[in-house]
Formats: structure tokens, C-alpha cells, sequence
């Protein structure tokens, strides 16, 4: 396998990040940042709902700004970075949510789906092949099959037209050498290029970054300050001063990245990200970052201690979607503890 001379950059801080804020990013906030971002050459900046595309719902959370005001926003400051969003079919449809996105002029749009359910892809992938617009296909929560179902699932987003494969640690669960394991045998099996999104609940984004860098990954997603939800991401302002020692080409301004994320913290951060005994915990037991407020919110109504419904809601393998079934297992637990259980 050739050496990784250069990557890709991919910022999700005002997607990812609006996990963050509850999604009440603002159409200043979104403007403000995007100058910035397109002033340091970060080659692709995604916005929207922390859930992406047609999202905002009572389930997962009400977006202060409407997707088509955030991307028309992000368009009109956007002059040499490209304009990405993140699709999950189910809340976005096409005729809906994707085809007036493209019309906004979105550049780069990333098609995810839990990482057993490519199948459900497929149209959205081939509605943007068939319009020219640049397509990737993502699998989310990766850790929760073997590396042998991750390729078969990778394949399938390949037939479909996907022009890359990026996997995600959406629970911030991996080790590097996962990754290294992960991407190893993720390149064996396609000819797309591959890619690789972190979270910090173990604080091992950055290392893993960098391990699925070593292993062949020539895309990777980092977020101003780590903005992103749960313990947060791959931290982009250190992540790209890491590649830059190690020689790797990103084609970002290393002083005016640090300057975008001087930004976020001023302007869009209410809290730098950090990992909290509740971040690990969501780590170890393999379970979406973003639950976090719904966890401790519930834990303080049932009068359950948070850690305990995280580890129950990995046992049972809830997904970023089944928001709904906190509440089932609090009950439960709460059921539980009042019967001496």
C-alpha cells in the first residue's frame, strides 16, 4: 500500500457541533465561521442539524436556523471551500431535503446510515451521481459489527455510486489499532478511497486519526475545539498541526486555522469540550456521544445514576434515532431499583 502523502480535510464543526449548542447554531454564527474556515483552505465545511438534512424534529431536537437558511448561509461565504452536508435516509428524503439542497449548491454530500443499513442509501447516492454533485458514503456507530460485515456493508455504498467510504467512531469506542485493523481491510476490499470521523469519549481521536491516516485513510473530519457532540471530535486545529510535523498535505493555513478555532471557542462554543466521567463511560459501553443530554436529563427524573443507563443502552445496541427508548430503559431501571433488584 503507497504511503498517505496527503489528506483530505473534512470540517463538520457546524454539523457535528450543533450536537453540541442543542442545534441553535445561528445564521451569524454559521456566517462568521464559514469566512474563517474558507480564509484557512479547509477544503470541505459541513453544515446543518447535528442529524443532519431534514432533521429538526421534536425526537432528536428543533434547529434554531432551517437547513435552507443555514445552507444558502454557508453558500454566500463559502468561496473556495466546498459546501458539505450529512444525509441519513429516514429524516431526509429526496424530493424533500436533497434536491433543493443541490439546488442551494452544495458541493459535497455525505449519505449515512447505521453500518447495517446501507442498503437504504441507495437512492439518495445515485440521485447525486445522476446530478454531478460529489457523493461518500458513511457508516455509522462502525464498531458494532466485525470487520469482515463493515467491508461487506462498504461494498454495497460502492455499487450504489458512493465515491469514497468514511466510517465513523460515533461512540468514541475505537483503539487505534481497531482503526488500523478497520481501514486495513476496508481498503482490501474497495477501490474507493477511504476515510475515518472520531470522537474523543476516550480520548483517543486524534490517535486514531491518525492510525486510520498510517493504515491508508486519505480522508479524515476533525472540529474546531473538538466542537462536536459528547466529548466532541477530533480536535481539526491540532489534528492538521500534527499532519503538518508529519509532513502529510492538507493544503490549511496552520495559523489560520488556529485562528477559526479561536473563533468557535469565542463565538460558537458555550463549553470547550472535555472528556467527562459520563463521555468514558458512553465510550466503553459502545453508545452514540450525542445521547449524553437525554441520559442525564432522564437519570435526574428517574433518580438513576446516568452511567447505569448508558451501559443498558449498550447492551441493548440503541442507535443515534431510538431517542425514544432512554425513556423505555429509565423506566425500566427505575422499575428495577423500586423492587430491590
Amino acid at each position: 500500500m503507497a504511503k498517505v502523502t496527503k489528506v483530505l480535510i473534512s470540517d463538520p464543526s457546524l454539523r457535528d457541533g450543533n450536537h453540541a449548542v442543542s442545534h441553535q447554531l445561528t445564521q451569524s454564527q454559521i456566517a462568521a465561521y464559514c469566512q474563517s474556515a474558507d480564509a484557512a483552505g479547509i477544503p470541505i465545511v459541513e453544515v446543518g442539524h447535528g442529524n443532519g438534512l431534514g432533521a429538526s424534529s421534536l425526537q432528536v431536537g428543533l434547529a434554531k436556523t432551517d437547513d435552507e437558511t443555514m445552507l444558502r448561509t454557508a453558500r454566500k461565504h463559502l468561496i473556495n471551500s466546498k459546501l458539505g452536508i450529512h444525509v441519513i435516509p429516514g429524516f431526509a428524503t429526496v424530493e424533500r431535503d436533497l434536491k433543493p439542497a443541490v439546488n442551494f449548491g452544495v458541493d459535497v454530500v455525505r449519505v449515512a446510515s447505521h453500518c447495517t443499513e446501507a442498503d437504504l442509501t441507495e437512492r439518495h447516492i445515485q440521485f447525486c451521481r445522476s446530478n454531478g454533485t460529489t457523493v461518500f458514503g458513511v457508516l455509522m456507530m462502525s464498531h458494532m459489527i466485525s470487520k469482515e460485515l463493515l467491508a461487506e456493508e462498504a461494498r454495497k455504498l460502492e455499487s450504489y455510486g458512493a465515491e469514497a467510504v468514511i466510517i465513523m467512531d460515533s461512540a468514541g469506542y475505537y483503539l487505534p489499532a481497531d482503526v488500523t485493523e478497520r481501514i486495513e481491510h476496508l481498503l482490501r476490499n474497495l477501490a474507493v478511497p477511504v476515510g475515518f470521523h472520531a470522537h474523543n469519549n476516550l480520548g483517543m481521536a486524534i490517535a486514531n486519526s491518525i492510525a486510520a491516516m498510517e493504515a491508508g485513510a486519505t480522508i479524515l473530519d476533525g472540529c474546531s475545539r473538538g466542537f462536536g457532540a459528547g466529548a466532541g471530535n477530533a480536535q481539526l486545529e491540532v489534528l492538521v498541526a500534527v499532519l503538518h510535523r508529519m509532513g502529510i498535505e492538507t493544503g490549511i493555513d496552520l495559523y489560520r486555522m488556529l485562528d477559526v478555532a479561536d473563533l468557535a471557542e469565542r463565538d460558537l462554543l458555550k463549553d470547550i469540550p472535555s472528556i467527562s466521567s459520563l463521555s468514558v463511560v458512553s465510550g466503553l459501553a459502545g453508545v452514540f456521544s450525542g445521547f449524553s443530554k437525554h441520559v442525564q436529563r432522564l437519570a435526574k427524573e428517574f433518580e438513576l445514576d446516568p452511567r447505569d443507563i448508558f451501559f443498558e443502552l449498550g447492551r441493548r445496541k440503541i442507535i443515534a434515532g431510538q431517542e425514544d427508548l432512554i425513556i423505555e430503559v429509565a423506566t425500566e431501571l427505575a422499575g428495577r431499583k423500586r423492587e430491590g433488584l
